[in-house]
Formats: structure tokens, sequence, C-alpha cells
């Protein structure tokens, strides 16, 4: 099987990240909706991986947005970033050895987690190491066990991915400091059973 950061750094070579971007921006956008436009004062931003940077760098045009950091464990993905953006602060790096040296108000992360084969311990380190107290995180998966055509895709594409329940990723977030934990869909259509999203507040 192959490593999911050695696929996607194929992937930023041959442009596959442009698509990725394309077909995860609806769900993305509304996530980072709500996770940023009722703020009023300014925040700090981590996209736990990020790709090619383009969801950095829409936080960056945000006007509270004071700083924006995209963490990637994909070589080529960060240096693809890094090119796009040379001004951005991009770090590739494995995401549960990672530690930002002032933790941030709000995490995001699309399509990431479930890569690893223990999830739940990411999230601890997001909530231990790189998020404030009050600080709040939103994921977004469109691998789950109700979107019962994404199963295959372990398969397809030879690589580990960990298959949960929408109930069984509230559980992670709740055993593992978060409150006020809240999941739903977005970018549902006929043919999708749409991205599910978890968001919590971490207890202060």
């Amino acid at each position: 099987m192959k490593i999911s950061t050695e696929i996607f750094s194929e992937w930023a070579l041959n442009g596959k990240d442009e698509g990725m971007e394309e077909n995860h921006r609806a769900a993305v956008s509304e996530m980072l909706s709500i996770i940023s436009n009722n703020r009023s004062k300014p925040f700090s931003f981590i996209d736990a991986g990020c790709g090619n940077g383009w969801v950095v760098r829409l936080m960056k045009k945000h006007s509270l947005c004071h700083l924006a950091i995209g963490i990637d464990g994909a070589v080529e993905m960060i240096k693809k970033a890094k090119t796009i953006d040379p001004d951005g602060i991009y770090f590739c790096s494995d995401l549960l050895k990672w530690i930002p040296e002032q933790k941030v108000d709000l995490i995001h992360s699309m399509e990431v987690f479930y890569y690893l084969k223990h999830p739940s311990e990411l999230i601890r380190h997001m909530a231990l190491n790189c998020l404030k107290p009050g600080g709040e995180m939103i994921m977004g998966v469109d691998f789950y066990l109700e979107n019962k055509k994404s199963h295959s895709w372990p398969v397809d594409l030879n690589t580990h991915m960990s298959l949960f329940s929408e109930h069984d990723w509230v559980t992670m977030f709740k055993t593992n400091g978060f409150n006020q934990v809240q999941s739903f869909r977005v970018n549902v259509n006929n043919e999708f059973p749409g991205t599910l999203v978890v968001r919590g507040k971490l207890k202060n």
C-alpha cells in the first residue's frame, strides 16, 4: 500500500491538486464561513493538511485573520504552496509531530483525518498542542460510513483509510477535550450525501 503523503506529492506534480481544490471548494467555503464570519476579534488559523495552500490563501484575505498557517506531510504539496504564495507560512511535517510556536484560535481540516490509523490521536494532539483554550476546530470528511459510495476508496487509491460513522467522529471530538460538538452535512446533492462536518470548541 502507498503512503497517503506520497500519493498527494504525486498529485501535486501532475496537477491533480487543482481538481481537489475545485471539488472541495463548495464544502470548504461553507465551513470557513461558519467558523469565521461572525467573529469580531482578530484570530489565528491553521489548515491541517493544507495541500497546495489554497485554504490558507483564502483565509489570509479575511480582514480579521492576522495569522494563517498551512501544515502538510506531502513534500511536493508544500513546495507548490510556497511557490504560489512565497510570503505564506507553510510547514512540511507529520501532523502528529508538528507543534506551532503559538497556539491558534481556529483549526480547519478537509479530507485528512481518516488517513491516520488512529485519528483520535490527531484530534487529541490538536487539542493539547495546537489550539488555544476556547478555540475551535472544524473538520470535513467525504469518507465516512454513511457515504457508501466512498467505501471503495482505500482499494481504489491503494492506501490506508479509517472508516468511521458520524457518531464515531462526534465521540472522538467529545472524548478529546471538545464541547459544544456539532455534526452536519454540507454540499449535499442528489448524487452525494454531503461532506460530513464536525466542529467543536476546546474547553477553557
